[in-house]
């Protein structure tokens, strides 16, 4: 008996992208499109990533994000149509065949001993801390203890990054523990909002009006476009350039560091914004438990200094040695470039490229940076260990090289400037806009550049 063959069904990008609204929501994987309208409300990874990207192919994103378990998942949801006009750019070529070379190596199964080695520490250090408060009395010794918390707070975001991506246990409920002790428990900061804001920032990178990590008006502008007063899509209101946004952004590059002291305190308020609101959050009991956690050790921690001032300067210093990791994430991006609109599934690799920043440091100090220095890398490749990303930096910078995209890899200092001189430069412009600092030749003199 002669075999039957099912004639294969087309459609065009200009159809697909027709299908991105509630309830008809397509996307298109290798040129196979399949229907996420249902599915879309238990994606592991939220709502949002998909929605940025509905009605077109986005087939590099999912290879960045995904295991090769999760491609098992799509067949139920195939709708039968492939894309007739489906195109690789050679970049995506590429960077699939670098991620299916990967996947062979298993670097992506490979984990290495840092998430241990971490743990160890980050229990080293309460223990330095618990002992430091308790059992001394000396002033100096508490200072030294609020560092110490400050710096184990820094290493145990970077475990709660990591349990987020999934890239230190196999066991996916190991994962959500090691995120809610080292996230909630341990920091006070909502991993259920981590999550939420984080998978929107890698998916959207630098876009201005869909990435959160850009969006901190009236505090900071990055570019002279939010003098517009855009709308934020991921928060979904108005981003208003009113006059008190004028004048702090006026001075961003003065209040850079000091505000960066205080960046834990915006993260506590967004946890509990997030844990508060209407929105779905998944297991937020889980999420209010463990912040419950941290609001009890902390708080009595900080009682059992003596006096109210030495309280006081416990808290500053533990939240200004953190100022170090915000300081961080906001170099990795505030001076890479910036576009506006959603997503594209088609250059994947050259908006990745195009907003992020490395950090260029010795191989022993890639604890201190939990790997993030290779940001382009991570990017890249979420679920790759850290352990591997010094590894990969050469194959990623010599296909940056092959396809004429950028690599940008600058030293610490030089990346603060870099990122105090673009906060300058929107600032000098949000002066210009209504002229409400009077100039005079000593203010000129003091801030000359170029």
């Amino acid at each position: 008996m002669a075999e039957t063959t099912v004639e294969k069904k087309y459609i065009t990008n200009s159809d697909l992208s027709k299908h991105n609204k509630p309830g008809d929501l397509w996307i298109a994987i290798q040129g196979k499109v399949y229907n996420v309208s249902d599915w879309i409300k238990s994606h592991p990874g939220g709502d949002t990533v998909i929605l940025n990207l509905v009605g077109q192919d986005v087939t590099d994103a999912f290879i960045a994000f995904h295991p090769g378990t999760a491609w098992h998942n799509l067949e139920p949801l195939f709708t039968g149509y492939h894309l007739r006009d489906f195109e690789v750019s050679d970049v995506s070529r590429d960077y699939r065949k670098m991620a299916a070379e990967f996947r062979k190596l298993g670097l992506f199964e490979k984990k290495g001993h840092v998430t241990l080695y971490t743990l160890a520490f980050i229990a080293s250090m309460f223990a330095g801390v618990l002992y430091g408060v308790l059992a001394c009395t000396s002033i100096i010794v508490h200072q030294i203890a609020a560092a110490l918390l400050g710096l184990l707070w820094i290493q145990s975001a970077y475990i709660g990054h990591d349990s987020g991506h999934y890239v230190i246990m196999a066991n996916e409920s190991y994962n959500r523990i090691a995120q809610l002790i080292s996230g909630n428990c341990l920091t006070g900061i909502s991993i259920a909002w981590w999550k939420w804001t984080h998978n929107a920032h890698h998916l959207a990178c630098n876009s201005l009006d869909y990435d959160p990590d850009l969006q901190h008006i009236p505090v900071f502008a990055v570019s002279t476009k939010f003098f517009n007063s855009m709308t934020s899509r991921f928060y979904d209101r108005k981003l208003t350039f009113d006059p008190v946004a004028r004048f702090l952004i006026s001075y961003q590059h003065w209040t850079y560091y000091p505000v960066m002291c205080f960046g834990r305190i915006n993260l506590f308020i967004q946890t509990f914004l997030l844990l508060f609101s209407t929105r779905e959050v998944p297991d937020r009991a889980l999420n209010f438990a463990g912040i419950l956690v941290f609001w009890t050790w902390f708080p009595l921690l900080v009682s059992c200094l003596p006096t109210w001032p030495e309280r006081f300067f416990f808290v500053f210093t533990s939240f200004t040695v953190t100022a170090l990791q915000h300081i961080q994430f906001t170099l990795n991006h505030f001076a890479a470039d910036v576009y506006m609109g959603p997503p594209t599934g088609n250059d994947w690799f050259e908006k990745q490229a195009a907003g992020t920043l490395d950090i260029t440091c010795v191989s022993y100090m890639d604890w201190f940076y939990g790997g993030l220095q290779f940001q382009l890398e991570h990017h890249l490749f979420p679920r790759l260990p850290r352990c591997h990303l010094r590894k990969v930096s050469p194959v990623v910078k010599e296909l940056c090289k092959k396809h004429n995209l950028p690599y940008r890899s600058l030293s610490w200092w030089d990346a603060n400037v870099l990122t105090i001189e673009t906060l300058k430069k929107a600032a000098y412009h949000a002066r210009d806009a209504a002229n409400p600092v009077v100039k005079n030749l000593v203010w000129e003199a003091l801030n000359t550049h170029g």
